[in-house]
């Protein structure tokens, strides 16, 4: 049994005794009966009263619970509905006391965790209206009204994130640029001259909008400022290769450039551009005054560019006012024109021209090597230099052609791409080539045959006077000889030493040596035989020196030309 149940018996035994205890009491005093009825209606009346006050009083706290029960059921359910999560599911089946407080707790909970959503999706917006203020871009598209779900507050501040990080790139290609504006509008001395020029360089890096728009007119700015940039120092430039080049056609002594080269001859700002096209003035003046001079000066540069551009001599004559001796003015500006035409005629074909003059140094170097192949003292070969030399050659020999192969296709594409001739030495390059080859085989056949008719030559004179020996014969353990004997044929003194000379052949044969007695190794007198005595049998003499001048000539001589040796 409930306690209540209990306490609800004990309150009726004392109710009960209550009442008995009362009418122990009317009886005592005596009361009447009427009296002790009305009495005791009193007392039912006011018990009833208040039993009847205090069952009212529950069934309105019963009505509020219910009450309450229902609207937090409804505000739960648009507290759900606004949340975006699922409605409420009491487990079980709890009182009305219990499940009013689970209701109202659960109302609480979603209140707070919609103020929460409202309060950060507040926050978000002013972050976001911020950045968009920064980036000029539009709002992020919430309905700021609304509480919004966990995954469009994730989406938001995932948006702002994305915000955040176009906002720090674009802040540091805007310093990036503004800090080269500035470098570029220093440089050129320049103001700003408009109002988004002031905005740039001049407020606060806060408080300029890093639009797209804006990023590009930065962008475009700097293009702008760096071409203006570009320009002066092309125009610099040109006033300083023209100031170079006055120099030295008017030869300005070291003194004076050092004090322009100090002053200008570096940068490209207003003030150094002024500088330098004071000092061009001025050499102009003095050009205009020493026009001779630097007449002079140009032809020696044009004769380099025609070296370098491999003119002939008709190319080099065409240009007339080269040989002009009336020093004018116009005479000066036909030769500024004219190397101005040649610098960039070479310049455009520099790689060509490079091409030909690498050719023509490994050719003077190929002719060099051939040269010193035909010279006999390269023998000597004191340090390896032959080997050295003929490695050269060899290689020389391989890279010749491969080079005039490279150059003859560059110069068919550089002959169909503009439609003309490429000449060297007023002729085309390949002719030129073959006329430089042919030019070293005529060379090689005419000292082929001089060396052929000397040769011839030799030979005659040896066949008609005898060779003298080119080094003296020379044996070991030998003394000292005299000289011999001196012997008498066809009545004819000879020599010992004329007796050894000998008859060498005109493309270096055997050498037949004269009849002669030699020293035996023991140094007495030499033996005579019968083929050297002082007896001759004239047909066998001309037998042998008949076959003797076959061997040597390879033609059968005569008996008579033979005689004209022995003499």
């Amino acid at each position: 049994m409930r306690r209540s149940e209990v306490i609800a018996e004990d309150s009726i035994l004392c109710l009960q005794k209550a009442l008995s205890h009362l009418r122990e009491i009317w009886e005592l005093i005596g009361i009447p009966e009427d009296q002790r009825l009305q009495r005791t209606q009193v007392v039912h009346k006011h018990i009833k009263d208040l039993l009847d006050m205090m069952i009212a009083e529950e069934e309105s706290l019963k009505e509020r619970l219910i009450k309450s029960i229902g609207n937090c059921q409804k505000e739960l359910a648009v507290l759900c509905s606004e949340l975006h999560v699922e409605p409420f599911q009491e487990e079980g089946e709890p009182t009305i006391l219990q499940l009013e407080k689970d209701l109202r707790t659960q109302v609480e909970l979603m209140r707070k965790q919609k103020k929460d959503r409202k309060r950060e999706l507040k926050l978000l917006t002013e972050q976001d209206q911020e950045l968009c203020e920064v980036l000029c871009v539009p709002p992020y598209d919430i309905d700021s009204d609304a509480v919004p779900s966990l995954e469009e507050l994730n989406q938001f501040r995932q948006h702002l994130a994305t915000l955040r990080e176009t906002k720090a790139s674009r802040r540091e290609e805007f310093v990036t640029i503004k800090r080269q504006i500035i470098l570029c509008m220093e440089e050129l001395d320049h103001t700003p001259d408009t109002s988004f020029e002031r905005d740039v360089v001049c407020e606060d890096e806060d408080a300029f909008c890093l639009s797209l728009e804006n990023i590009a007119a930065l962008q475009k700015l700097l293009q702008q400022l760096q071409v203006w940039k570009s320009q002066n120092e092309e125009v610099c430039e040109g006033l300083r290769a023209q100031i170079r080049e006055l120099w030295d056609r008017l030869q300005i002594p070291e003194e004076e450039r050092e004090a322009v080269e100090a002053m200008a001859m570096t940068g490209s700002k207003a003030k150094v551009k002024k500088a330098l096209q004071l000092e061009v003035d001025r050499l102009e003046e003095l050009k205009m005054q020493n026009m001779k001079k630097v007449i002079e000066a140009i032809r020696v540069e044009l004769a380099k560019y025609w070296d370098q551009c491999f003119y002939s001599q008709e190319q080099r004559q065409a240009f007339a006012a080269y040989y002009d001796e009336d020093y004018t003015e116009s005479l000066l500006q036909a030769h500024d024109a004219e190397v101005v035409r040649l610098r960039n005629y070479f310049e455009v074909h520099r790689e060509l021209f490079e091409g030909v003059q690498k050719w023509e140094e490994s050719w003077r170097l190929f002719l060099d090597f051939e040269r010193k192949a035909s010279d006999p003292s390269r023998f000597t070969n004191r340090g390896g230099n032959l080997l050295k030399e003929e490695k050269q050659r060899a290689r020389l020999q391989k890279t010749l052609p491969k080079l005039e192969e490279e150059l003859k296709a560059q110069i068919e594409m550089w002959e169909q791409k503009h439609s003309t001739a490429f000449e060297v030495h007023g002729q085309k390059f390949m002719e030129y080539v073959a006329e430089q080859w042919e030019m070293h085989r005529l060379e090689k056949e005419r000292a082929k045959q001089e060396r052929q008719l000397k040769n011839k030559k030799q030979t005659e004179a040896e066949m008609l006077y005898g060779s003298t020996p080119r080094t003296p014969n020379k044996r070991r353990g030998l003394t000292p000889t005299t000289p011999g004997k001196v012997r008498r044929l066809n009545t004819t003194t000879m020599s010992n030493a004329t007796a050894n000379s000998s008859i060498r052949p005109a493309f270096g044969g055997t050498v037949y040596r004269s009849p002669v007695s030699r020293l035996p190794p023991s140094g007495s007198k030499p033996v005579l035989t019968a083929t050297c005595s002082g007896k001759k049998n004239p047909r066998a003499g001309r037998y042998g020196a008949d076959k003797e001048n076959m061997e040597l000539n390879g033609s059968l001589l005569s008996a008579r030309t033979f005689k004209g040796l022995q003499i």
